[in-house]
């Protein structure tokens, strides 16, 4: 992953690859979406308007959502390996990424509804209504029970390699990691990471909606 995500490359081939990388993870896990929601496909293939909703929302929303991001975790990627003899324990760029990755998460998600409530009159026309919305969805997003829970596992593929680059380079997190059987420690304390990343974003949505009601 050096080679696609480096401090030294420039910023518009970083973003490209950004770009690539993000689309390469979003499209599996919305075909799966699709693929699990009952009569959705069908629906898409009829066309029509709800495949014109459904476009819409992926392009104004998921790919944004997607690519900034990815970009956020494969710049502290990138950043991270650019410091290897730093005395910084390297489990601080999880740390950071866990905080930025949530509030970029949250924060677009908010702003794309409002903007589309002025854009196309969703959510009836209310900015009002769409930010009230925004902490529903995102608590049922970490169950895959909505699309929103496409944009979150999408950006897998920039969590997964900053989270095994880390681990293994950080004197906390790798002796925990060696407990896994094999080579596959790194990996999936990376996967256990990104659950507890998600638990946070989940608890954090309940609280709000909590306040709301």
């Amino acid at each position: 992953m050096e080679r696609y995500f480096s401090t030294e490359m420039p910023g518009v081939l970083f973003l490209r690859n950004v770009l690539l990388f993000s689309l390469a993870g979003l499209i599996p896990v919305l075909a799966l979406y699709v693929f699990l929601s009952p009569g959705f496909a069908s629906a898409l293939v009829a066309g029509g308007a709800n495949l014109s909703r459904f476009l819409r929302q992926v392009v104004t929303n998921g790919i944004p959502v997607v690519v900034v991001v990815n970009y956020v975790g494969f710049f502290l990627f990138a950043l991270s390996n650019s410091q290897p003899g730093s005395n910084r324990d390297s489990a601080v760029f999880i740390v950071i990424d866990i905080f930025a990755r949530i509030g970029v998460f949250v924060s677009l998600h908010a702003l794309i509804y409002v903007l589309s409530t002025d854009w196309f009159g969703s959510f009836g026309g209310s900015r009002a209504t769409a930010l009230s919305v925004v902490a529903p969805t995102l608590a049922r997003s970490a169950l895959f029970e909505n699309i929103s829970g496409v944009y979150l596992y999408a950006t897998l593929i920039s969590a997964v390699p900053l989270y095994v680059s880390s681990i293994r380079r950080s004197p906390t997190l790798r002796p925990i990691a060696e407990v896994f059987p094999y080579s596959a420690g790194h990996a999936a304390m990376a996967i256990i990471i990104f659950g507890l990343l998600a638990g946070i974003l989940t608890a954090l949505a309940a609280a709000v909606m909590s306040i709301q009601n």
